[in-house]
């Protein structure tokens, strides 16, 4: 029974991560973020379509995702009955709701750079260390005003502070899974902007009005 309600958290997951939140939001203002910039449907081409208030609406409702993903997986696997099940179910819902919202089956497997779900994700498997992720994240953003460097910072910090929790003992080892996956599908997603910032080409975050570039886009 472990199994199988465990194979069911992680469904419910991804089909929570696929809710395209930013299409969504931005339908009710008769706009469509795919057709703006790089395409996504994260929070920060939602703000290159439709303003900061769509764009703080998408990330608020993309958050959510990976949060409410991983607390009902732990409702549907709680420990106290189903053992490590639990741990492997949270783990791997976390995982599906950041490749749901990546790879939405109601948009033809399309969608953002998962970037909101993860941090959805971490503070319910971890507050104290999705604290810390962020403020890695903010610092990261202020010097080099790039948003997919501020993306992947934040992946990394979640590896390395998954990583001690789980030598402390404070987390389970399944959460390892997590750890390693988030920034392994943050980083294949973000291929197109790590080739830029190679090539010297990534652009950096302004909030000046007019145009705005593709290349800022990372959730």
């Amino acid at each position: 029974m472990g199994i199988i309600l465990s194979g069911l958290a992680v469904l419910l997951a991804y089909l929570l991560g696929s809710i395209p939140f930013g299409i969504l939001v931005c339908r009710f203002l008769g706009k469509d973020p795919r057709q703006v910039g790089s395409g996504r449907t994260g929070g920060t081409n939602v703000y290159r379509t439709a303003g900061i208030g769509a764009a703080v609406i998408t990330v608020v409702g993309d958050v959510a995702k990976g949060y409410v993903a991983v607390l009902l997986a732990e409702r549907l696997v709680p420990a106290g009955t189903y053992g490590a099940f639990s741990g492997w179910a949270m783990a791997l819902s976390a995982l599906a709701s950041i490749v749901g919202h990546n790879y939405s089956v109601f948009l033809g497997f399309r969608g953002g750079a998962g970037s909101s779900p993860n941090v959805g994700s971490l503070l319910a498997l971890d507050p104290l260390v999705c604290g810390v992720a962020l403020v890695v994240a903010a610092l990261a953003l202020v010097v080099v005003r790039i948003a997919s460097v501020a993306s992947m910072a934040v992946s990394a910090a979640v590896l390395v502070g998954i990583s001690w929790m789980v030598v402390q003992g404070l987390l389970p080892p399944s959460t390892m899974v997590y750890g390693v996956g988030q920034l392994a599908l943050v980083l294949w997603a973000l291929r197109p902007n790590i080739a830029r910032l190679r090539n010297g080409t990534e652009r950096r975050i302004t909030f000046r009005k007019g145009p705005r570039e593709p290349e800022a886009e990372a959730l």
